[in-house]
């Protein structure tokens, strides 16, 4: 028998107090549903992610929201399988960082039909989705190529070593290397071929060398370039990952230092060789703030408020670049919001980038 205050209770008094608790749970039940369910989606699996997941789930204890974050990690077909279970579960709001713009702006389309969207860390912009959160990535780009003038004032061979060109993102941060090393003005509607030389007056991008995500190809990628150009003067890799395994191919193959490294993104790998010397230093995003941000917006539009969405539809958040004289500071920040003062993440076993 139940008993309140070590006294029976009678048939109804117990309905009764069976009736209340079971309205007190439906109402914390309908409580906690009136939270704003959103989802931050990934473009694969890797480091970088990892701190844009601790910054959504931040979010989601600033903003009084429920976060699912989703990395897929077998790609674009993935990605559409994840966006169409979250459709198909009711979610009320999408941050994604499409794969590919403009094979995936149909299925952006019809997720805006349905939720409220917006893009990530990079865009679609022919599509219907809200607005962008994220770096400008053809003026990151453009601080990657400043950061080679300083590895090499003298010039020389580069390579560019990414994962692939489809994402907006990608292409744009490759053009600004290569406009800022061919000293050419701003024009971010530009893209040059990836077969052929790029020359410049004193710096000649020798390739483009695209991985697919396959680490293993990455490495070997870095190697081959090592053969066919003797003379190579700095390898600049633009997703996460890329700078990690030429300094791995650089290092057994005697070459460290020899050829310098630049860097984008914040790998562990590549923060320590900024504190070590074998890496000129590298561009940042702000992934922890594109978690936090996208959450923030999502939960404003969730609640009315949408004086969220600037006129452009962009919001900014500005790159960094991290040399020796700033990366302790930064790798110690980082860590604190992340782990609480661990180590920084290491790469995911499964290929992702931002």
């Amino acid at each position: 028998m139940v008993r309140l205050n070590h006294l029976p209770l009678r048939g109804f008094e117990l309905a009764l107090l069976l009736a209340g608790l079971s309205l007190s749970g439906s109402c914390d039940r309908s409580a906690k549903s009136n939270r704003p369910r959103v989802a931050y989606v990934t473009n694969g699996v890797d480091s970088f992610w990892v701190i844009a997941e601790a910054g959504a789930k931040a979010g989601g204890r600033q903003y009084d929201a429920d976060v699912e974050v989703h990395m897929p990690a077998q790609g674009i077909a993935d990605q559409k399988r994840i966006v169409e279970d979250l459709l198909t579960r009711g979610i009320q709001g999408i941050a994604i960082s499409p794969i590919d713009a403009e094979n995936e702006t149909a299925l952006i389309n019809d997720a805006a039909r349905r939720t409220k969207v917006i893009t990530q860390d990079s865009d679609a912009p022919n599509s219907n989705r809200l607005c962008f959160i994220g770096v400008d990535n053809y003026v990151a780009g453009r601080m990657v190529g400043r950061l080679v003038k300083e590895a090499m004032p003298q010039g020389g061979k580069v390579t560019i070593h990414v994962g692939r060109l489809e994402q907006d993102n990608a292409r744009l941060r490759r053009q600004g290397v290569i406009d800022e090393l061919l000293e050419r003005s701003n024009d971010r509607t530009r893209f040059d071929a990836v077969d052929g030389e790029l020359k410049g007056p004193k710096y000649t991008v020798v390739a483009t060398l695209t991985d697919g995500f396959d680490f293993n190809r990455a490495k070997g990628l870095a190697e081959e370039a090592m053969t066919k150009h003797p003379d190579l003067g700095c390898m600049v890799g633009l997703f996460a990952y890329n700078a990690p395994l030429c300094l791995d191919a650089l290092r057994q193959a005697g070459r460290l230092n020899a050829i310098k490294v630049v860097s984008f993104d914040e790998q562990a790998e590549t923060l320590q060789a900024i504190k070590d010397g074998t890496c000129q230093g590298t561009v940042v995003q702000n992934p922890y703030g594109y978690g936090t941000e996208s959450v923030r917006v999502l939960t404003a539009l969730l609640r009315g408020d949408n004086s969220v969405i600037p006129p452009d539809k962009f919001i900014h958040i500005p790159a960094r670049q991290i040399r020796k004289d700033n990366v302790d500071a930064f790798w110690a920040d980082l860590k604190q919001k992340t782990q609480g003062g661990g180590a920084a993440p290491k790469p995911a076993a499964t290929p992702g980038t931002p």
